[in-house]
């Protein structure tokens, strides 16, 4: 079995070659499809290759060009507790009417019970199941392999734990270290290798500088103001400034840490 990293947007997606398929884990924003297609032509496999799709939550970040892969052959696989929102991001897009997005085909999804996840990633040749992990979206679902690889999505990174004592973040990650996993891939930070303990060794860290540069980007968007002003108060590159805003606005409640662990901030 082999785990591609697929970098063309702002989220991390990944191509699981299971023994008899390919599994998708994630999807990037609407209007990246180009660029995953020659992310795809990087690594010489054909998207009509991709069997299935796996979508950790249905923030538009993650979902925005399923149907897109999807109209090329892949099935995307949706378990029992996400079906209520799968259409939650469509709003979004409908902003914009340049975006590209497909919605999602509901009578062309399989919905699967998480107690046969296993069953069906055996279909792939990949052993492992899918777990439900809420805490950062109440349709969050991890995909943990009996190899010791776990793909997360946007749960809040494990160093962080301590912060969210007595949440279900909490209770989500208890669930998926109980598999002892040996690496886990985020959906926007860099993947992390557990030791003994379980402490990541992978940690982003963000310069003071950068943290109150996106504090005062997200002060500049709460008072309304367009994005060239905000370039020009704070300095910040345009495309640094709307991945936070991008972020900002599509994950109530992050963090300025949690706008830092997902974006790109090398070479920014």
């Amino acid at each position: 079995m082999k785990i591609n990293t697929l970098k063309y947007s702002i989220t991390n997606t990944y191509l699981i070659e299971g023994e008899k398929g390919y599994l998708l884990f994630d999807t990037g924003w609407a209007g990246t499809f180009d660029a995953f297609c020659r992310c795809m032509g990087d690594i010489k496999i054909p998207v009509q290759k991709i069997d299935c799709i796996l979508i950790s939550h249905f923030h538009p970040d993650h979902m925005g060009i399923a149907e897109n892969i999807a109209n090329l052959g892949a099935r995307i696989v949706i378990p029992e507790v996400q079906r209520d929102y799968i259409h939650s991001a469509d709003a979004v897009f409908a902003k914009d009417k340049n975006s590209g997005f497909v919605p999602i085909k509901d009578d062309t999804v399989r919905f699967i019970k998480l107690s046969d996840s296993r069953d069906f990633l055996k279909k792939l040749g990949i052993d492992g199941e899918i777990l439900y992990t809420p805490g950062h979206s109440d349709d969050s679902i991890s995909l943990i392999l009996d190899s010791g690889q776990v793909f997360v999505g946007d749960l809040n990174p494990l160093y962080e734990i301590e912060a969210h004592k007595g949440t279900t973040i909490v209770e989500s990650w208890e669930k998926i270290l109980k598999f002892r996993p040996q690496e886990v891939y985020y959906g926007h930070a860099p993947a992390a290798v557990l030791g003994d303990n379980t402490g990541a060794t992978a940690v982003v860290d963000a310069s003071a500088d950068l943290y109150e540069l996106v504090e005062k980007i997200i002060k500049y968007i709460n008072k309304g103001m367009p994005l060239a002003k905000i370039q020009k108060k704070t300095g910040a590159g345009e495309e640094f400034i709307e991945d936070v805003n991008r972020m900002y606005l599509t994950h109530p409640g992050v963090s300025v840490q949690g706008i830092l662990d997902r974006i790109e901030i090398k070479g920014r």
